[in-house]
């Protein structure tokens, strides 16, 4: 799974990169969990957009937003048929931009699982898969705009593990290259082109070290969440 992830180094992002005209300033953050908004890459007819986005997917057709708990990550083999993913993952792919994400290992003989922090070796920032979707209330605004609590949510998807990961957790992000970026975004490419995108990432340009559980508490989001320990 992909539980959290930091975007701490956001002056490091290449917006045109991206296909971004001119992107926000954002604020550092090192620990992103869901529920919390996140800032995506998304595409709005031929240009892209940077928008804030809640993090856990409500599908559209949901009764009512509490589903999106459950649904923080999506699984690359399954997305394209399972009904709370398929019809994002046709038409409403983003982008996530961060520089690190964590996962949990399982302890032999303890309780507590460690976390580890996996970045890329030369610290630039990447781009986490994932879906976006507009959940609106079923009773609709009387005065014809958008209803106040409409919601705009997303997920990150998540794929087996590489040789790095494997023996840290038996999933791991979708990362996607930034010259497949378009390809990722645009809602033409063929759903086949798509399912290549979505293979393990090479592990070679990336490291991880343990941290302290410091990070476990989504309510610090701080550089210590980040630290090495012994």
């Amino acid at each position: 799974m992909c539980g959290r992830f930091a975007l701490s180094k956001s002056d490091r992002i290449d917006w045109a990169q991206f296909g971004v005209r001119r992107g926000p300033v954002l604020p550092p953050h090192w620990n992103l969990g869901p529920g919390r908004p996140v800032d995506a890459v998304r595409r709005v007819g031929d240009d892209a957009e940077v928008a804030s986005l809640r993090w856990g997917l409500v599908p559209f057709w949901a009764a009512d937003p509490s589903i999106g708990s459950r649904l923080a990550n999506a699984r690359a083999e399954s997305v394209a048929e399972k009904p709370a993913f398929r019809a994002a993952f046709r038409q409403r792919r983003c982008l996530i931009p961060a520089d690190g994400f964590y996962e949990w290992q399982v302890v032999t003989g303890s309780a507590r699982k460690q976390p580890w922090f996996v970045r890329r070796i030369d610290q630039s920032v990447f781009a986490l898969a994932g879906l976006w979707e507009r959940w609106e209330p079923r009773v609709p605004s009387t005065d014809g705009d958008a209803p106040a609590n409409a919601l705009e949510t997303c997920t990150i998807l998540t794929t087996a593990p590489n040789a790095l990961m494997a023996p840290i957790h038996s999933r791991m992000p979708v990362i996607v290259a930034p010259e497949r970026y378009n390809e990722w975004l645009s809602p033409t490419t063929p759903a086949a082109r798509v399912g290549t995108l979505m293979a393990p990432w090479d592990p070679d340009a990336w490291a991880a070290h343990r941290v302290g559980t410091r990070v476990n508490a989504i309510a610090h989001d701080d550089e210590a969440c980040v630290m090495p320990i012994e």
